[in-house]
């Protein structure tokens, strides 16, 4: 019997909080925890506690197979990604993988800033063993996949967070991993770079290679995996296909209203937080629900510890993991000054059809590679209230008004040409 190419054994992480050491610890960090342990315990301080990110996952993966992993922020979702990258260790449990790996877990993961991007390329492959003919012939695919062959030569330090995704996606997707770990970092490249990105997914688990997907996009999910595993505060929750597992972390997220400050990842967690998100003004403890023909105004309340230059805020909509649409606070992006802001969008009446959404709110530097994100933040009905001029016979994700026109053959023929 084939053995599993991703093999998980009640995998636990457990990280402490407050100043806690690791056993990976060097001994001059253990020696600076023990100094700082000291003048804990003279000043009275209390000890730290514990917080596990991951309880007992247990999971295999076939060889040739999609396996999607979904859940609300903070589920663990991340954390298991890097104990099978092995960028860091599990507290207990084990985790094998059969075969060269290649993985995309965040923006700029394994490259090295001050490197070009062919040298990047050149330096990936060897870390997964690859030879250096075997990397020069697939060096033109890469490439070509990332668009930016103008910028093969340029340090990619200097590369947008765009550029940053497209060229990791290519190398970890061209240098031929029998296995491939992709996080929800794709969200960060446009709607032509996902559905390319999500085409040579597909072809990849087309031929027998495995993949480990995590996304918040559903209708990804559902079209590329062929069980989903469904995660929720660090345990897992159910292993079926897409559509029982899809439907289970919807009703997770119905029920679900955040606090915005906790669930964002990015580079700018460290320079920027979000403590209030609001639909038309309604209070967080009452259902969210607006009818189709009210204006929709979101309103976001943020902090930034210092300026942040050319920065906008970013809004988008979600119905069953799909985005709708996407607003920012400003046409284009502007500088940032340090302190509290408010950011807020509108979404016209009549445009969103009856049903349930979720929010997702971020921002990002505009030619760098700093970016923040939170899905999932809160959730909104839109209700069957229809009215005159918001027709329920127009089906699908936004309502667009009025109609079109249709000609006969028989009054084609009776309309004067302009000739005559």
């Amino acid at each position: 019997m084939t053995q599993p190419a991703i093999q998980a054994d009640r995998l636990t992480k457990r990280y402490r909080l407050g100043a806690g050491v690791a056993a990976e610890q060097t001994l001059a960090e253990r020696i600076s925890h023990t100094l700082r342990r000291g003048l804990r315990r003279r000043d009275g301080g209390t000890a730290p506690q514990w917080f596990e990110a991951l309880r007992d996952v247990s999971f295999d993966v076939r060889p040739g197979e999609v396996l999607g992993v979904i859940g609300r922020n903070g589920a663990g979702k991340s954390t298991l990604l890097k104990l099978l990258a092995r960028i860091t260790e599990p507290t207990t449990g084990s985790a094998t993988i059969r075969g060269r790996v290649g993985s995309l877990l965040e923006v700029g993961t394994g490259f090295h800033p001050e490197l070009s991007g062919r040298e990047n390329i050149y330096l990936n492959g060897t870390i997964l063993g690859m030879k250096r003919r075997e990397i020069t012939q697939q060096l033109d695919a890469i490439v070509d996949f990332a668009e930016i062959e103008r910028f093969l030569d340029t340090p990619v330090k200097r590369y947008s967070s765009g550029m940053y995704v497209r060229l990791a996606f290519a190398v970890a997707a061209h240098l031929e991993p029998e296995v491939l770990l992709i996080d929800e970092v794709l969200a960060v490249g446009d709607a032509g770079f996902q559905r390319k990105c999500l085409g040579k997914m597909s072809d990849i688990a087309g031929s027998g290679r495995t993949v480990l997907f995590v996304s918040h996009d559903m209708g990804a999910v559902a079209k590329l995996c062929d069980r989903v595993m469904l995660l929720d505060q660090g345990q897992v929750q159910s292993i079926t296909t897409p559509g029982p597992a899809i439907h289970q972390y919807l009703q997770l997220a119905a029920d679900w209203r955040c606090d915005p400050a906790g669930v964002f990842n990015g580079s700018l967690t460290d320079k920027l937080t979000f403590s209030d998100l609001s639909l038309n003004d309604l209070p967080g403890d009452q259902p969210q629900i607006i009818n189709p023909d009210e204006v929709l105004t979101l309103r976001a309340t943020g902090a930034a510890s210092e300026p942040i230059s050319a920065f906008r805020t970013t809004f988008s909509i979600y119905q069953d993991g799909v985005r709708v649409l996407t607003q920012h606070d400003t046409a284009e992006p502007e500088d940032l000054p340090a302190g509290e802001f408010r950011s807020s969008v509108t979404i016209p009446r009549l445009l969103l059809r009856p049903g349930n959404y979720t929010i997702a709110i971020g921002g990002y530097r505009d030619g760098t590679n700093e970016y923040l994100w939170g899905a999932d933040l809160a959730r909104f009905t839109v209700t069957q209230q229809w009215s005159a001029d918001y027709d329920p016979i127009n089906l699908g994700l936004i309502n667009v008004p009025g109609h079109g026109t249709r000609e006969t053959e028989a009054q084609r023929s009776t309309t004067p040409s302009r000739a005559a």
